[in-house]
């Protein structure tokens, strides 16, 4: 007899999720339930000045390898488009400088960070002294901001790691977990003694997987297109009569063996459910059979950001350094980051135009998303006038808002995503950016891994 499965949330979690389903050789009957009108999430486009620049997500994060693999067996794979080889800036007391040599902002060169102009000399003894410092004894899990503090100095953390590490989370490094976020930093001093250490080790291991004289792989890649045509693959690929779109599920409960999904007046009988929504939407809808769980799901805190896409007038394009974009200490500027799109992912539909992505809203600073599309357009812009030679306004420009977009993993994340999945009833799961990773190769991992447990689940 053919088993069903319901996955609810038609992003990129879920359809990944449905897609690796449909992929077993005794694959399930598999509905999608999606409450927009499209799916995707916050993978989508939307048009500024004439060109379809990305709303949600930009890239892909080639280290985690799982999206690009899953791109290429979507045929998608030679479509896939490196950046150039502009660096990434910060913004600090000197204005922008570019990051020295190591990774996630951690010098492996003492020479060359001696020689860097965004920190005090003080502050660069500081950092050096990582080398020999002791390491932690303790196993336990503490904040990222705490390990950075201990290893490397405040100075060293506020103005040069924590703004690219907390960044990608829009969160506050002394809240963020280690274990949830970055626990290779806590390998390399477990292991080598050393941030600095462990970096040349990771640095060195990188160089040695590649051919001699090969240049570095890409950190990000892109889609020619936009990312959007990630997830529309998977749609199509799941097929559109398993796709139920304006179908906004509002309760999971038992029936018998199985599960039903109530989405407005229809009763989707299921033996297992996949919720692939927001965590505070997924406690909602699980609060009548798991309630030890939906308080756990509802602990985890969410932040709400902005993006806002500019467009500046023919002409501008020159204005901008050869640099992919700037990341800024937390409360430093409003602008908590910028990509400069027209020098990282330059395309021929730019002209001479200048075309920044700058984001806003974080841990501690969500109010600035709260003003009015105008205002923000208004006091972003007069913000990257300060910092580069561009108009006081851009010739168009869109503010796109993501209300509770990012999971904040904070310290004891990965024990409190334990007791979620653990707390479950058997055939119910979760998978999605408020788990086990928010960027989209993490996602596609999980569902890799949630679609095996379904599967021994119904097979069983």
């Amino acid at each position: 007899m053919s088993r069903r499965v319901v996955v609810v949330g038609g992003g990129i979690a879920g359809l990944a999720t449905a897609y690796r389903l449909l992929r077993a050789p005794d694959r399930p009957e598999v509905q999608v339930l999606e409450a927009g009108a499209r799916v995707g999430g916050k993978i989508g486009s939307a048009s500024v000045g004439g060109l379809e620049l990305e709303a949600g997500p930009d890239s892909l994060l080639a280290r985690k390898p799982w999206a690009v693999e899953l791109c290429r067996e979507l045929g998608l794979g030679e479509d896939l488009v490196a950046p150039t080889s502009a660096q990434a800036q910060v913004y600090g007391r000197s204005g922008l400088v570019r990051f020295p040599s190591g990774p996630y902002g951690i010098s492996t060169n003492l020479l060359e960070l001696w020689r860097w102009q965004g920190m005090s000399y003080a502050g660069k003894l500081r950092a050096g002294l990582d080398l020999v410092r002791p390491r932690r004894r303790g196993t336990d899990d503490e904040s990222l901001g705490s390990l950075l503090r201990r290893r490397i100095g405040d100075e060293a953390t506020r103005s040069l790691v924590a703004p690219l590490l907390g960044g990608l989370f829009a969160g506050d490094v002394d809240r963020l977990s280690v274990r949830a976020t970055f626990p290779e930093l806590a390998a390399w001093e477990r292991e080598h003694g050393s941030l600095v250490r462990g970096a040349r080790a990771a640095t060195a291991a990188a160089r040695a997987g590649r051919p001699a004289g090969s240049p570095p792989a890409p950190m990000f890649l892109r889609l020619r297109g936009g990312l959007r045509r990630l997830t529309d693959a998977l749609a199509e690929a799941i097929g559109s009569e398993r796709v139920s779109l304006g179908t906004a599920a509002t309760v999971v409960r038992r029936e018998g063996p199985g599960f039903v999904v109530v989405a407005g007046e229809r009763d989707v009988a299921a033996d297992a459910v996949v919720l692939a929504t927001p965590a505070f939407v997924t406690a909602g809808l699980i609060g009548g059979i798991a309630p030890e769980v939906a308080p756990v799901l509802t602990a985890i805190p969410h932040v709400s950001t902005a993006v806002v896409l500019l467009v500046y007038a023919e002409g501008t394009g020159e204005s901008l350094p050869d640099s992919s974009g700037f990341v800024a200490p937390l409360g430093a500027l409003e602008v908590t980051a910028a990509t400069l799109i027209s020098r990282k992912w330059p395309d021929p539909a730019f002209g001479d135009r200048a075309v920044v992505r700058a984001f806003v809203g974080a841990s501690g600073t969500e109010r600035s998303v709260g003003a009015d599309d105008d205002e923000l357009v208004r006091r972003v812009a007069r913000q990257l006038a300060e910092i580069y030679p561009l108009p006081p306004e851009p010739a168009s420009a869109r503010v796109i808002r993501w209300p509770r977009a990012m999971p904040q993993y904070e310290v004891g994340h990965l024990e409190r995503v334990r007791a979620i999945e653990e707390g479950l009833p058997a055939g119910l799961c979760v998978v999605g950016q408020g788990y086990r990773g928010t960027g989209i190769p993490d996602c596609v991992l999980q569902a890799g891994g949630v679609a095996e447990r379904v599967l021994a689940l119904i097979r069983a």
